[in-house]
C-alpha cells in the first residue's frame, strides 16, 4: 500500500496532468487541419483529439500517463540520463516531465527542450515526399511558439531553473553539437521524416540501456517511415513496440 507521500505525489502529478490539457478552465479549440471540434469536448481533449487554444499541451491524457510511467520506471530502475522532447510546442509535455522529476526529487536528471521556436520548417524540394504532402508549416501561425513564452510557461508552474535546458534552432543544426551526455527518456513529436531522422540519428546513441524512446506522430506517415527504417537499420526488432493510443507508440532500449 502507498503511503502518504506516494499519494500526494500521485495527487499532484494527476492535477499537473488536468491544468496543462486544461481541463480545468476547458478552453475551446483552435480550427485546425486534423480535427473538427468546434466547441470544447472533454473527451476530445483528454484524447489529444483538439488544437487547444490555451492549454499548454494538446497531447491529451494517455500520452502524458506514458510518459509519467517511462519517467517513474527509468527512475526506480536507476536507468541514468536525462529528458528530452524534440518537438515541444507550447512546453506543456516537458514541464510534465520537469514535475515528474521534482516529484521524485531526481535532481541529478534535467530537461531538455528543442525545438525552432519558430514553427515547422517547410519542406523543401529535396525534402521527403511525405513532409511535402504534409506541408505542417501551413500552420504556424498556431505551432510556431518562441522561447521565451515555453520559458515564460515553465515559470508559471515553478518549474524554471538550471536544469531545464533549451536547444533552440533546427534540429539538423542544434542536435549533433548538443552537450547531453546521456538520456534516459526520448521522446520525438516533430512531425516530419527529417525531423524524426535527425532526432533518432543524433540523439538514440546517448539513450541508456533501458531507456525509452517515445514517438508521438508515428500516425503521421513521414515520422513512421522514418522510425521504421531507422529500427531496421539498427537492428531492433527486439524491441518492442508499443501502442500508447492512436497516434503514438514507444519502445524501451534493449539491456
Amino acid at each position: 500500500m502507498s503511503g502518504p507521500g506516494q499519494r500526494n505525489t500521485g495527487r499532484y502529478l494527476e492535477l499537473l496532468k488536468n491544468v496543462l490539457v486544461n481541463t480545468i478552465y476547458e478552453d475551446p479549440p483552435l480550427p485546425n487541419p486534423v480535427f473538427q471540434h468546434v466547441d470544447y469536448s472533454r473527451a476530445a481533449r483528454e484524447r489529444g483529439h483538439d488544437w487547444p487554444s490555451v492549454a499548454h499541451t494538446m497531447v491529451g491524457k494517455a500520452r502524458l500517463d506514458n510518459v509519467q510511467a517511462c519517467l517513474e520506471q527509468v527512475i526506480e530502475d536507476k536507468v541514468p540520463g536525462d529528458f528530452i522532447e524534440t518537438g515541444v510546442w507550447r512546453g506543456g509535455v516537458c514541464i510534465f516531465a520537469k514535475g515528474v522529476l521534482d516529484a521524485y526529487d531526481a535532481t541529478d536528471r534535467s530537461v531538455w527542450v528543442a525545438d525552432s521556436f519558430e514553427g515547422i520548417p517547410m519542406a523543401g524540394a529535396d525534402s521527403h515526399p511525405d513532409d511535402v504532402r504534409l506541408a505542417m508549416h501551413q500552420h504556424n501561425a498556431v505551432l510556431a511558439v518562441d522561447v521565451a513564452t515555453v520559458r515564460d510557461n515553465f515559470a508559471r508552474y515553478g518549474l524554471l531553473d538550471e536544469r531545464v535546458r533549451f536547444l533552440p534552432g533546427l534540429f539538423r543544426d542544434t542536435l549533433p553539437r548538443a552537450p547531453i551526455s546521456q538520456l534516459a527518456v526520448l521522446r520525438l513529436d516533430g512531425d516530419l521524416y527529417e525531423s524524426t531522422r535527425d532526432a533518432l540519428v543524433h540523439l538514440y546513441p546517448k539513450l541508456s540501456p533501458g531507456g525509452y524512446v517515445i514517438i508521438d506522430d508515428y500516425l503521421v506517415p513521414g515520422c513512421r517511415a522514418a522510425v521504421e527504417q531507422f529500427r531496421d537499420e539498427h537492428g531492433l526488432d527486439g524491441d518492442r513496440l508499443q501502442r500508447i493510443d492512436r497516434f503514438s507508440v514507444y519502445w524501451r532500449r534493449g539491456v
